[in-house]
């Protein structure tokens, strides 16, 4: 069955009642409008720059572009006294100022003219940064643009370096110490992941990424997964007028290799753009795991070497069509060309075994080919009351890979060699139909409601061949030989409403509904079996409302504010988690999925403050979490010969509750710094069905990132962390810390830079654990990337818009200099 088909023939009809009652998050601040005007054609400019800073000291506050109808806006502006600057290429500057803002005010600026001078500048430019840290109405916003220490490297890399996150030695993202996160984006999943979007992070350049959206309690327009939150990742996109791009290369240690080039051209009409990256990955690692078996006292250590290797190329193509000036059309296009291969080299050494003695030597060898691709229509159309707008969008998509993995293992005490080939095969598929319609009252109260349904179907195949040690040829294993097929389906709606109570307290309620269905087939590949014992269903199907509140209150005019929220959110499974195939890259500790898992229910507490001074600001938020049916692998079997067999359980229940503290501090005008704490409490219920006992402890992480400005366009950047150890619900993670530096050199008038830098300084940035268990107990460690130094190159370009370049040849008028950045 097709998944388009699926589509028409599920039998899914949602029917809701949303019941609007007190309570959300609307800060009171002000907007400005402008519309920006060639003074001698009386034409609207289009992509003019506009930048609105703090009249005191023309600090940067806000950025935006003028539309195709010349049209300027500055949302969420807070009460006080402003200058605007409005720059456009081949026109003089104007800066307008004491532009003062009052609550909830629309302060509309009328026509700004713009006069020309004569000559095409060169370049224009806008001192300061963008600020590397926002509070919004529902999440907290990083520029991860300046973040000079993951120059040249990864998402993986980059997500590292901003606050409130972990990563962990497989490259899994964590937020506030809870790897049950939701990634997106540009707001949404990408087909290009397919089953690994770990392996999607640690393809995607780090420099194509502009900022980072940290969503800890998503209201209910956004889909209702992800245990501690949602991280939206958002990719750069250039709108300025005429063509203009970049131009990146970097070199690493150990032969990693980045380059990339993007450019865009607009005009009144059409904005066209794309981009091309290439990424040659190479990560070090290593690492040791030590089991202690209780049922005989006996011990397996192995030490671990590993090589992480792959070539990514990605090409991206999109344009957008602006019909009117109400409506846009929006097409775009990812091809994704990688491959992955895995080296791991593993010493054992037997310890008091009953069977096994001296040592052995295991290699492990994978390799994997990867194509993704995936496609998007977008439609945004505006309505003739001010804020009202229905945006649609078509994504689909489609992932396979290949990959041949194979194991060897030898062994000192004159024991026959052991060795396995595992032929996989994965093939996904994503369609993803979404409607978002705001429909606002007036400026404090506003309406919005939307349909989403997304719909995932895998088949993963894998057939495995296991050595003969009489003859030394390889023989069917149909044990782990299978196929796996799984349909996962959600169908949603949602409302949220929002309004204020007072002229300081505004609030938001939310409710959404979704229905899910996840139906998996296992087929066993053993000769002889009957029908039943080879083809076995599992499933879930579930309807659940996911209720959202969020109230605001603003303290006093500066920006201050309160805001307390409740979401009712869902882990569910993914597909390695449910999928029943035996891993066994690891001979002595084989893992599988378990195609009964149920999805984790959390319910999200948080109560937040925001605090703004002159010269620095800090974000506090208190937070509980209660979640169901937690999701982790248990130990459930060690046989005669030490090997462990683990699957996916829900093993208990647990409360987190913490305080995280958030402060950016600009201690001159050349050196600032941020800091990120969290300290909570986590406990974890025991559960005799598992031999659990309940679990309980005090954790916490810090992180410090300083930049500092030098003359002659130099600047430095140093990232610490530290990851205090965490209670698990069978045991205890070890310490983490590590230390990243940075300098950078511009030149060209800005156009250019030259980066270096060294992540993991001081080599000690690894991951490791204690576990216990009835059967074993467990102390391991990992490091997935040794230090690393990178040397980056990057180059602005930009040419003017042509159209306006051809009318002034049509006239006459000079034609001066193409070149200029932007």
């Amino acid at each position: 069955m097709s998944v388009f088909t699926m589509v028409s023939t599920k039998n899914v009809k949602l029917l809701f009642i949303f019941i609007l009652s007190p309570f959300i998050l609307l800060a009171q601040t002000g907007k400005i409008e402008a519309i920006v005007v060639d003074a001698e054609t009386n034409e609207p400019i289009i992509g003019a720059s506009a930048s609105l800073l703090q009249q005191a000291d023309k600090k940067y506050v806000l950025g935006a572009q003028s539309d195709i109808q010349g049209n300027l806006s500055f949302n969420g502006v807070r009460p006080g006294s402003y200058a605007l600057r409005v720059t456009y290429v081949g026109k003089q500057d104007i800066i307008r100022e004491n532009i003062q803002v009052n609550s909830t005010e629309t302060l509309n600026l009328g026509k700004i003219l713009l006069t020309g001078d004569g000559k095409v500048i060169q370049e224009v430019v806008v001192e300061g940064r963008t600020p590397e840290m926002r509070l919004g109405i529902d999440r907290k916003v990083f520029d991860v643009s300046q973040s000079l220490v993951s120059v040249g490297g990864s998402a993986t890399d980059l997500l590292q370096n901003v606050p409130t996150l972990q990563v962990d030695m497989d490259g899994a993202v964590s937020l506030r110490g809870s790897n049950g996160v939701k990634i997106l984006i540009d707001g949404r999943e990408s087909a290009l992941a397919g089953s690994d979007v770990n392996a999607l992070l640690q393809s995607l350049p780090a420099n194509a990424i502009d900022k980072v959206e940290i969503i800890t309690n998503p209201s209910s327009k956004y889909d209702a997964e992800g245990q501690s939150g949602i991280i939206n990742i958002v990719l750069k996109k250039n709108v300025s007028t005429g063509i203009n791009g970049t131009a990146t290369a970097s070199a690493g240690s150990y032969n990693n290799y980045m380059a990339g080039v993007t450019l865009n051209y607009r005009n009144k009409k059409f904005n066209y753009f794309g981009s091309y990256n290439f990424n040659r990955r190479n990560m070090l690692g290593s690492g040791a795991r030590n089991n202690l078996y209780t049922n005989n006292n006996s011990r397996i250590n192995n030490t671990e070497e590993t090589s992480r290797r792959g070539i990514n190329n990605t090409v991206k193509l999109g344009a957008d069509y602006f019909l009117n000036d109400k409506t846009t059309i929006g097409v775009s296009g990812n091809v994704s060309i990688r491959d992955n291969n895995r080296d791991a080299d593993l010493l054992y050494q037997y310890v008091d075994h009953p069977s096994l003695s001296g040592t052995s030597m295991r290699l492990s060898r994978q390799e994997e080919s990867d194509l993704g691709y995936e496609f998007n229509v977008d439609l945004i159309r505006k309505f003739d009351r001010e804020g009202a707008e229905l945006v649609a969008n078509f994504n689909y998509g489609r992932d396979t890979e290949d990959g041949i993995n194979s194991f060897t293992q030898t062994y000192s005490s004159g024991m026959p060699t052991d060795g396995r080939i595992n032929n996989t095969s994965e093939d996904g598929k994503m369609m993803n139909i979404q409607l978002d319609y705001v429909l606002p009252f007036n400026e404090n109260s506003k309406f919005e409601a939307g349909y989403r349904s997304l719909i995932r179907k895998s088949f993963d195949t894998q057939f495995s061949d296991t050595l003969n040690t009489g003859n030394n040829q390889y023989f069917p294993d149909y044990s782990i030989s299978n196929d796996f097929d799984m349909t996962n389906a959600v169908h949603a709606l949602y409302a949220n409403y929002q309004n204020k109570l007072t002229k300081k307290i505004g609030y938001q309620v939310g409710l959404r509904a979704e229905q899910v269905d996840l139906d998996t087939r296992y087929f066993a590949k053993e000769p002889g079996l009957s029908e039943a014992e080879r083809v076995v269903d599992g499933g879930q199907n579930y309807f659940r409302l996911y209720p959202t509140v969020f109230l605001t209150y603003d303290v006093n005019d500066g920006g201050d504010k309160v805001q307390l929220s409740y979401s009712r959110r869902v882990q569910r499974p993914r597909g390695w988690q449910v999928n029943p195939f035996p891993d066994v890259s690891d001979e002595m500790n084989r893992r599988q999925g378990n195609p009964n898992l149920l999805p984790e229910d959390i319910h999200s507490f948080e109560a937040s403050f925001a605090k703004t001074y002159s010269k620095w600001n800090f974000i506090s938020t208190a937070y509980f979490r209660r979640m169901n049916d937690v999701m982790q692998p248990y130990i459930y079997l060690v046989d005669e010969n030490s090997v462990t067999f683990s699957r996916w359980e829900n093993l208990t229940s647990s409360n987190v509750a913490g305080l995280e503290l958030i402060t950016k501090v600009n201690i001159t005008n050349w050196w600032d710094a941020t800091w990120n704490g969290n300290l909570f409490y986590n406990k974890f219920e025991g559960n005799e069905a598992f031999a659990i006992q309940e679990q309980e402890g005090v954790n916490w992480n810090a992180n410090l990132n300083t930049n500092l400005k030098f003359p002659k366009n130099w600047a430095f950047q140093l990232r610490g962390d530290y990851f205090a150890p965490r209670v698990m619900a069978q045991g205890k993670t070890k310490y983490m810390t590590g230390v990243d530096v940075a300098v950078k050199k511009e030149f060209m008038n800005k156009r250019a830079n030259l980066s270096l830098n060294v992540r993991d300084l001081f080599n000690t940035r690894r991951f490791g654990a204690q576990t216990t268990t009835p059967q074993v107990v467990t102390d391991f460690e990992h490091r997935w990337m040794k230090r690393m130094v990178t040397l980056s190159f990057s180059y602005r370009f930009g040419l003017q818009d042509l159209t306006k370049k051809r009318e002034q040849r049509d006239n006459g008028e000079a034609e001066g200099d193409m070149g200029g950045g932007f």
